[in-house]
């Protein structure tokens, strides 16, 4: 659907029957009314955010750091995973604490992945996942759709895969309030300087990434191996002389993208081939369908914290704050499955292959500690 009344366009890739917030598609409406805005694209997973849509890439001739965000470089890689037994009981024990921050002075074997030094020598918080929706999964691979493009990347029904959703762990919040302190919502008065230190934070979120699948690996007994998909859904980039800003919208063109579903549901590999109207495209994720508030709410009235440890595809949560277990529930997103539907149907994107959680890590379960603390 599109509006030519304005100068500016609006474009959303979804169907009929997908759940797109009214108030989603007025913020794309807002951010169209901007100075120098040009097209506005939104994606199937499309929902609203802090003063701008989420799942949407937004072109302009002129640099807005608030439509990027707080959390820039925030994305999703794909790491393959060599074990001789996936039992998920097990290995959601071994699972390291990815709130504890790496030091790199300890010798720990993820720093093998460090090829130079760390953007912006931002120390803090390297080697950790963060809260919201952010995850370490390990899953199985399920279903192949393109046989020749899975096995392009090495994949086949029933291997293992580490899925690793994470961000710029503060460094992106910092430049973002370096900015608005001083501009607000308005544009970068040196857009050469602000994009500097976005990629700056860009690199930091999958050097992080990086150094978690590295961590978990050696943790699982498992030898890390590099990504075969790395994909940022949280930047801008000059396209064509004009900037082409990315919130919660990850490359689509030309560039395999994992598109998260839920804990309790699969996610989906997708070859991206999307054009100017989609701002070259793709959804991230399932997007949400209800806020924190209202899952937590509506969550406590139909769950227990142990129903939700355990998903309705088998797989297990690790999650020690409660409340996250509620907010992050899978019933609080969108249907996956029409996310995806609605990206092929509008020529965005081709499935290549499913993944199914055996493990999903959110923050560590500290209540076992605790108890055996007590002994």
């Amino acid at each position: 659907m599109s509006d030519r009344s304005i100068t500016t366009t609006v474009t959303v890739f979804a169907s009929p029957s997908s759940w797109i917030e009214s108030a989603a598609l007025d913020q794309c409406y807002q951010v169209a009314a901007l100075p120098g805005m040009r097209h506005v694209a939104g994606m199937p997973d499309l929902h609203p955010g802090k003063g701008a849509p989420i799942g949407a890439a937004m072109t302009s001739s002129v640099l807005y750091p608030f439509l990027v965000g707080s959390d820039i470089g925030c994305g999703i890689a794909v790491f393959p995973l060599r074990l001789k037994r996936a039992v998920p009981e097990k290995l959601a024990a071994r699972f390291p604490d990815l709130d504890i921050p790496l030091d790199p002075d300890d010798g720990d074997p993820a720093w093998a992945v460090l090829d130079g030094g760390i953007p912006a020598g931002h120390t803090e918080s390297l080697g950790t996942v963060g809260r919201g929706n952010h995850f370490v999964e390990l899953a199985r691979v399920g279903t192949i759709f393109d046989a020749g493009h899975a096995e392009r990347l090495g994949l086949a029904a029933g291997d293992l895969v580490l899925i690793v959703h994470s961000g710029s762990r503060g460094l992106g919040e910092r430049i973002l309030r370096t900015h608005t302190e001083v501009h607000g919502a308005g544009p970068a008065a040196d857009p050469a300087a602000y994009l500097a230190a976005h990629d700056d934070a860009v690199r930091w979120g999958s050097l992080n990434r990086r150094l978690m699948a590295a961590r978990v690996a050696h943790a699982l007994g498992a030898p890390y191996a590099p990504p075969i998909v790395d994909e940022c859904h949280n930047l801008v980039e000059i396209r064509d002389g004009e900037f082409l800003h990315r919130k919660g919208a990850a490359p689509g063109d030309g560039r395999d993208v994992l598109v998260a579903g839920t804990r309790g549901t699969p996610s989906f590999l997708v070859a991206g081939h999307a054009g100017a109207e989609a701002g070259f495209s793709v959804a991230h994720g399932a997007g949400r369908k209800m806020s924190r508030a209202d899952a937590l709410r509506r969550g406590r009235a139909k769950h227990t914290v142990e129903e939700l440890r355990r998903t309705p595809v088998g797989s297990l949560v690790v999650c020690g704050d409660r409340q996250l277990l509620f907010e992050e529930a899978p019933t609080a997103y969108k249907r996956i499955e029409q996310v995806i539907g609605d990206l092929v149907e509008h020529g965005l994107a081709t499935r290549v292959a499913s993944t199914v959680p055996l493990v999903t890590y959110k923050t560590a379960d500290v209540e076992p500690r605790r108890r055996r603390g007590r002994r």
